[in-house]
């Protein structure tokens, strides 16, 4: 079970979890249910450690470095984000109506969570404060340090953040999969996953669908700023996209895509600056999939899904990719602050956000760090010394 990585894993526990809510007595299911309830309330506490142990850091990490061309690439970065956000809100809108029906787990359940099988007992564990003071602090904390250069502090924060990853790849991560597990099981014993899964594949199919012409997208707008052939540029980035979805990380990808931005002629100091940078800050994909499957988790639960309540936190989500941490699954972490507070997510939906998301991680990663290509080609065009350094490097 070590072996298998983490998306293995997932598919294997919902596999698991259908199969003892299909077989097995509620006495059983009531242990998974207990299980479940104490991991979530473990996650509920550890949100607003999660949200300081990466905004902070990174928001203060931002504010050293390049100067404009720090600006200029988290601009764009943080632009293709939000333009992802929409398109996936806007196809989400015309399609997910079409393929589940709308309010079906509000319908089947006068209360949904009278279908689900109660715990032995609960242990409380309640957080040190609420998500959007965490989020209010991280962004004073991490704004500040960058401000007055508090190396003191930010070393500070770095140390708690690497504790927080500890936390996450230690304790939350290799438990996830029994905490999906026991969802499972409970949502079959209670009858509603069947429609679940298969709302799953459906949605699967148009969010990778999207990932794909995003990265046309793109490649287009960073082909016509360029002059270049946007489909040789993302011929060229091929290799980036499938060693991300094998890795699931787009920190361990990035030597890979390094390699293959700079065979589109991308200058080596700004390719060296801009694909790491990218690496924590541009997450499009992940961004397309939080939102699809938020969308699709909404409406199946009768939740409203206005523009008004999904532009918000399209753009928080935007500065929250930011502290994502870069391990399988970092993404979905970092937003359940904002799934919580922004969209009124409980427990059995934060639960399965977390199954959809993890369950397609891989793609939404294979299109974070394709696209870090693609900014990296903006950026080159942009950069005022380019030309310069081109002419010196002709007269040589």
């Amino acid at each position: 079970m070590k072996k298998l990585g983490l998306l293995p894993k997932i598919i294997l526990a919902i596999v698991i979890g259908v199969l003892i809510g299909s077989v097995f007595p509620e006495w059983v299911i009531k242990g998974f249910a207990t299980f479940s309830g104490i991991f979530g309330n473990f996650l509920g506490f550890a949100i607003p450690l999660i949200i300081i142990g990466f905004i902070a850091p990174g928001i203060g990490e931002l504010g050293k470095g390049a100067g404009k061309l720090l600006g200029a690439t988290t601009a764009v970065a943080y632009a293709s984000t939000i333009i992802a956000g929409v398109i996936a809100y806007y196809v989400s809108t015309i399609l997910f109506p079409n393929i589940l029906k709308v309010g079906q787990l509000a319908d089947n359940f006068d209360n949904p969570e009278e279908a689900l099988t109660s715990a032995y007992f609960t242990v409380d564990m309640p957080p040190i404060m609420g998500v959007m003071t965490a989020l209010l602090l991280a962004f004073t904390i991490g704004l500040g340090a960058a401000v007055i250069k508090g190396e003191t502090l930010q070393k500070g924060m770095i140390d708690f953040r690497d504790i927080v990853e500890k936390m996450i790849s230690a304790i939350i991560i290799p438990l996830l999969p029994f905490h999906i597990l026991s969802v499972f099981a409970n949502l079959t014993y209670g009858g509603q996953v069947k429609m679940i899964l298969s709302v799953f594949v459906k949605v699967f199919v148009i969010i990778i669908a999207l990932h794909l012409l995003y990265l046309i997208f793109q490649y287009t707008v960073a082909g016509q700023i360029s002059r270049k052939n946007p489909f040789r540029l993302i011929k060229n980035m091929v290799p980036a996209y499938f060693t991300a979805i094998g890795t699931q990380s787009s920190a361990a990808t990035i030597p890979v895509t390094v390699r293959q931005t700079k065979k589109n002629k991308v200058n080596e100091k700004i390719t060296d600056f801009v694909i790491p940078l990218c690496a924590t800050i541009h997450l499009s994909g992940s961004t397309i999939t939080l939102v699809c499957c938020s969308m699709a988790v909404m409406m199946l639960n009768g939740m409203e899904t206005s523009f008004s309540i999904l532009f918000p936190f399209i753009l928080m989500l935007g500065i929250t990719m930011v502290a994502a941490p870069g391990v399988p699954g970092g993404a979905v972490m970092a937003a359940i602050g904002l799934l919580e507070t922004m969209l009124g997510f409980d427990q059995t939906l934060l639960s399965l956000m977390i199954a959809l998301y993890l369950a397609q991680d891989s793609f939404g990663t294979a299109t974070n760090v394709t696209g870090d290509g693609a900014i990296a080609i903006i950026i080159d065009k942009l950069n005022p010394s380019k030309n310069k350094k081109k002419q010196q490097h002709l007269a040589s």
